[in-house]
Formats: structure tokens, sequence, C-alpha cells
């Protein structure tokens, strides 16, 4: 939702009143209030409309009313039936009177018998009463200031009010107008929580000196495990909003967990938030989870009563309309990218969480099954007990979900059933490997692992898990030279750093597929992430002539690492990675290029364009050219071009050829590199549709 500037016209307003000395303590604000309440309404869908002064309408006269738009004549803007507010009553007191003693009173709990949602506020703190389980309870509630001088102080700066408090305001506002709202639409669950999440991010924001301690070490401890710095603006964003994330998207995940493992026919009862931990069973994550869930903690964040406000939220959705949407075995996958969307675009744009649709997931995996048996001469591809699968950047865990559907299918066809769940689940625990920066997307990756197996008929044990792990993939890949840091406060991060360490020290990786991000993040890279694509940059300006290149984007790091592991290191393998496109045609990546032609055998590059500044988004014929990551939940896509890029290493690793002068046709080795292009709406299916092919273009 925009955020509109309506705590600082707010207070603009009242403030205006209250320097008159002439207003009464209460009426006189119902303008202001009025306006505020429209302005949070106007926004939502239905949109809300506040009225305030009702009539009796059966429980004496609330100050106000919040009615829902089918209430009004569309035409007129009348009211048909004004009976009962949709949305609630408000009770409107003067600054002075605290609303904790107001809502204890005779009058309010007229109004909740009759109206059951009321709103009580004296300008400053703003309480919404209503049920929870048939009892009365304090739904939520909102302090802008703790007493009446303090807030006409804060009303006394308006704009540095709304720069501090404007958005947790109006999230709060934006709740108690939907609070009676029908739940059933992802996209409406997705904006609830990811309110609560802003909410919960505004108080650790602000938390005590005590908190902010223990956050202080909780983040050193994720530093030292991730192998990254988080610098004090950007990467303090990044770290609070990863902590937040977690927690909320891991109440979410066990929330459907609970659904997916509920015996047929069971009834279950509500929700509680406080099973979350229990549910995720990885070690690592449970533990970063317990942190923030323990009551000690949680007390010191304040975070308790926001949980228990989410939780509210996942009770009163409309469980079989949301998962005729989300079908639940993978809605714990597809439901992070518009929660984090709605949560903090901003992050997710900077972070790069596409999520990948379907179509190219699958087709990249076949593509690798495919060359695996054709170049590398190993008929069961993906199947094949030495084939170890690595995906670098593997977010909610499509691509490694799609491997092992793929393996479980071979096992099948070949008739091993009474041996296939043994070989699924050590595929999936000793040769399928994923890594992955942010904790949330983390959390989903190891429960659609978890949730496939139990219905493949291979569950995991409870000593049992994925081969993901939580860890830069850009760094440790080499062993320290140096002692490693001092003991982590938290022994499952270091086990957690250590496991991942030897997956990258010591397996013998033959593929590398994924879709890497494209920009750069909070963390400031360190030692071998540093120099990574240093190679890509050597000759450029001496023997290319290029002054000004940009090669820091992060999937150009996750190149010179695949290219590394499996070319010049590895021996042979498989390179597969949807990405930017900007290395296939443009200058800076010229020596990238060469790199690749001289360590590769074979290379195939489907480019997918939809690029809003080469093309304007438009075919050669000038029809639409959607982006690749165009779906009905980001219709917009990305606006930079995307194209997906296979490579082969056959040989040996043998070394780099000097490069050819500049404009000579004839390269320096004999790779074949083969190319497509691909346009418009269809590109998707078009790309499913090739892999029958066997020769290419």
């Amino acid at each position: 939702m925009a955020q509109a500037k309506l705590l600082e016209e707010f207070l603009s307003a009242v403030r205006g009143v209250h320097s008159t000395s002439g207003g009464t303590k209460e009426t006189s604000f119902y303008t202001a209030l009025n306006n505020l309440l429209d302005g949070v309404g106007h926004a939502l869908k239905p949109k809300v409309r506040c009225v305030m002064q009702l009539k009796n309408l059966g429980a004496g006269n609330p100050d106000g009313g919040l009615f829902t738009a089918d209430q009004f004549d569309r035409q007129t803007g009348e009211a048909k039936d004004l009976g009962k507010p949709s949305r609630g009553v408000i009770e409107v007191k003067a600054p002075v009177e605290p609303v904790d003693d107001t809502a204890t009173t005779g009058q309010i709990t007229k109004y909740f018998d009759r109206y059951k949602l009321v709103l009580v506020t004296n300008l400053r703190d703003w309480l919404l009463i209503g049920e929870r389980q048939g009892q009365r309870v304090t739904l939520e509630r909102f302090s802008l200031a703790p007493n009446e001088a303090t807030f006409w102080a804060l009303a006394a700066h308006p704009t540095k009010a709304q720069t501090e408090l404007g958005e947790a305001f109006q999230d709060f506002l934006a709740r108690v107008l939907l609070h009676n709202a029908p739940l059933a639409d992802p996209k409406d669950l997705a904006a609830l929580l990811a309110s609560y999440a802003r909410e919960a991010r505004h108080r650790v924001e602000h938390a005590t000196d005590v908190a902010a301690q223990q956050l202080e070490a909780l983040q050193q401890s994720l530093e030292s495990s991730l192998g990254v710095t988080f610098s004090a603006n950007e990467g303090g964003h990044f770290f609070r909003s990863t902590l937040v994330q977690t927690l909320f998207y891991g109440v979410f995940s066990a929330w459907v967990l609970r659904r997916e493992n509920a015996e047929p026919g069971q009834a279950l009862g509500p929700f509680d938030w406080k099973s979350a931990a229990h549910s995720l069973n990885v070690p690592m994550i449970a533990a970063l989870f317990g942190q923030l869930s323990q009551p000690a903690k949680l007390k010191a964040l304040n975070l308790t009563e926001v949980l228990d406000w989410a939780a509210d939220a996942l009770n009163r959705v409309d469980q079989a309309a949301f998962f005729k949407t989300f079908e639940s075995t993978r809605s714990i996958q597809y439901f992070y990218e518009p929660f984090l969307a709605a949560f903090d675009p901003e992050l997710r744009k900077s972070l790069g969480v596409w999520y990948t649709p379907e179509e190219i997931v699958r087709y990249q995996v076949a593509r690798v099954d495919q060359v695996l048996q054709t170049e590398l001469g190993l008929p069961d591809g993906l199947a094949d007990p030495n084939v170890f699968v690595l995906d670098p950047c593997c977010g909610t865990g499509a691509y490694l979900v799609e491997v092992l559907r793929v393996v479980a299918e071979k096992y099948k066809a070949q008739g091993a059933d009474a041996l296939a769940a043994h070989q699924l689940k050590q595929a999936a625990t000793t040769r399928l490997f994923g890594f992955e920066l942010l904790p949330a997307p983390y959390v989903v990756a190891h429960l659609q692992i978890g949730l496939l197996l139990r219905q493949l008929g291979a569950p995991l044990q409870d000593d049992e898990r994925a081969g993901i792990y939580l860890t830069n993939a850009l760094t440790g890949w080499e062993p320290a030279k140096a002692p490693k840091n001092a003991v982590l406060p938290f022994p499952e991060f270091e086990q957690e750093r250590d496991a991942a360490d030897q997956v990258k020290q010591t397996q013998k990786i033959i593929v590398i597929l994924g879709n890497p991000p494209y920009d750069a993040y909070g963390g400031v890279a360190l030692g071998e992430e540093q120099d990574l694509v240093t190679p890509y940059k050597e000759g450029l300006i001496k023997k290319w002539g290029i002054k000004k290149f940009n090669l820091d984007d992060l999937y150009v790091r996750f190149f010179r690492l695949a290219e590394r592991r499996i070319a010049e290191r590895g021996g042979r393998g498989v390179v597969c990675y949807i990405s930017n496109s900007s290395y296939v045609r443009e200058p800076s990546f010229v020596v990238m290029r060469e790199h690749l032609a001289n360590n590769f055998d074979r290379i195939w590059i489907d480019n997918l364009n939809g690029d809003s500044r080469e093309t304007g988004k438009t075919t050669p014929d000038g029809l639409p050219d959607p982006s690749a990551f165009s779906t009905p939940y980001n219709k917009e896509g990305i606006r930079k071009g995307t194209a997906v890029a296979l490579l082969v290493k056959r040989s040996p690793a043998k070394p780099i050829a000097p490069a050819p002068k500049r404009g000579s046709k004839d390269g320096p080795t004999a790779v074949q590199v083969l190319y497509r292009d691909w346009w418009g709406a269809a590109k998707r299916q078009d790309l499913l549709t090739s892999l029958e092919e066997t020769d290419r273009d």
C-alpha cells in the first residue's frame, strides 16, 4: 500500500485545533480523525469509509463507525444500510484520558456486545477490542505517545513523526479496518503478514539496550557463519529484515505444515505460533528461530503480541479458498515471493528474490539431465550415484525439488521400488546440495524437500537433513589459512558453517545450476569473494581498450565460481544458469566470454530477451515481449533481459589460450557455441517444447 503522509496530516490538523484553545476536548477533533481513517480506508479493497457521530443503532451512540463501500449506494453515495458498521465502531476520548480506563467502562461493553469490534482512542493511544476464541480481548494496540504532554510535543513536529512512526501507524490502522474482512486471497494474507512483520521490524529497530546487545551477539554469529560483514546502514537493514522475515515466514510455514501433517478428517484447533520452532526440523534454523521466539528474548524485543496478532490472522483464513489457489504442498515455496514483495519490496529487488517460473526450472533441469547423458556419457543422468549437484543460490529450493522429482521418476522407471525410497533419500542427503544466504528461503527449501520426500515414500527422520546449508556460496571453498574465529555463541551456527565448508572443499561437484542473484546486497564482500572476478578484468584496458566496465553484479561472481569449480578444478561437468543476459553482448564482459569459451567444450545460450532498455520489451515484429519472470503474481517480471546458459566440460582442464587480436573472427579454441533467441509471451512454454530437439541451430 502506498504510504501517504497521513500521520503528518493528522497531527498537523489536531495541533491546529488544539492551538486555538477554543475547541472541545473530543468532538473538535472528529474531522481530523475522519480524514485520517478515510485516507487509510480509501486504499483498501473494498474501500472503508468512516462516519462520525453515529445515531443510536441499538447500543447508544458510538462516536464513529467504519463501513465498507457496499453499505453505500454506488451512484449517489448515500447510505443503504448503516444498521451495523461492518468494520466496527469508534470511541474517542481526550488525550488526557487513558484508553485502558475507557476500555473497561460499561459503555464500551455495550458497544462490544452489539458490534464485536471497537476502536478506542484518545488520539495518542489506539486500542482495538474484539474476540479471540469467543473471548473479549485486546486484539491490537498502537501508541504514538505515552502521555498528553509528549503527544502535543510530537504533534509540534509532524514531519519528523511521519518519518519515524508513519509507516507503522498506517499499517496498524489498515489492519484495524481489515480485521473483519474475509481472508482468503494469498495477496491479502501476504500483505497482512507483511504488515505485522514491518511492525516487528519497527520494534526491533527501537529495541531496548538489553535487546540490542542480544541482537548484536546474534548478528556477529550470523556474520561469522555466512562469511559476510553487515555494513552499518544497508547491512543493518538487511540483518533486521532477515531476522524478522525468518520469524514470520517460519510461523506461516508451521501453519501450512500443521494442515499438511494432519490425518485425513482430523479437526484442527486454533493455530499457536509457539509450535513453529518444533515444526522447523532443521537444527540451525530452529536455533535461530528459538533465539527469536524465546519468551525472554521476545519480551525484550516486544514481539510476543505481534506474533499473537499474526496467529489470529492465520486462524481467520478461509483455508479451503486459500489452498485452492496455493495447494498446501507448494504454498510454502510460492508464497515467499509475494510475502517479501509486500514486506520489503526494495530489499526483495536488491536481493534479486524472484520466483523462477516452473517452466524455466523444468527446462534447465531437463537440459542438464540430457547433456549428462549425451556429453558426459552418463546414461542415468541425474540419477547416476556419482552425479553431485549444487544449486549455490537455492532460494526456496525449486531446482533441487525438480532434480529430486526427476531422479524419483528415473528410479520408478527402473522398477527398483524396494530400493527407490532409500536411494531417493540418499540423493537428497548426500549428493544434492543447496547453499542459501537468507534464512527465510533456506527454511522454505528444507521444508519443500522434506514434503516431497514424504510424498514419495521416503520421509526424513528426526536425525536426518537435506543437503541444504545456510552459507555464503562465494566463500569457504579454500581451507582457512588461519584458525577459524573463536567458538560462536550459538553452536548450531558453527556446525552449519563447518558442514557447508566440508561440502565446498571435499565434494566432487559435477553439476552447478540455478538462478543466481543479479545485484548486490547489504553485506560487504570479504577475502576470496572480493577477488573472485579479478580474472574477468585482466586485459580489459590493455588488450581490449575498454576503460569503463562494470563486473560487480553478483551473477558474474557465480559464473566465475562455477567456471573455477567445474572447468578449472573439477575436470568435467555441467553449468546451467538463468541470469541477467548482459554478459552475452556487452563489451565489459569480453574477457569473461573469453574465459568461458576457453574453459568449456560446448556452450548453449537461450536468450530470453525481455529487456526494457535494449528492446523496450518488444519483439522484432513490434509485439509484446514480457520478461521471462512475468507471472500472475508478478506481472511486470524484471526489467533486465535474461538468458539461460548451459556449459559443458568434457575433457580435463586445459590452460587458457592467448586472447585473439581485437577484431579477429577466429577464436582461440574449438569450443562450439550454439545460440537461440526467444521472444513473446509464450517463450517459457516454447523452451519446454524444444526439449525434444537433439540438435540446435
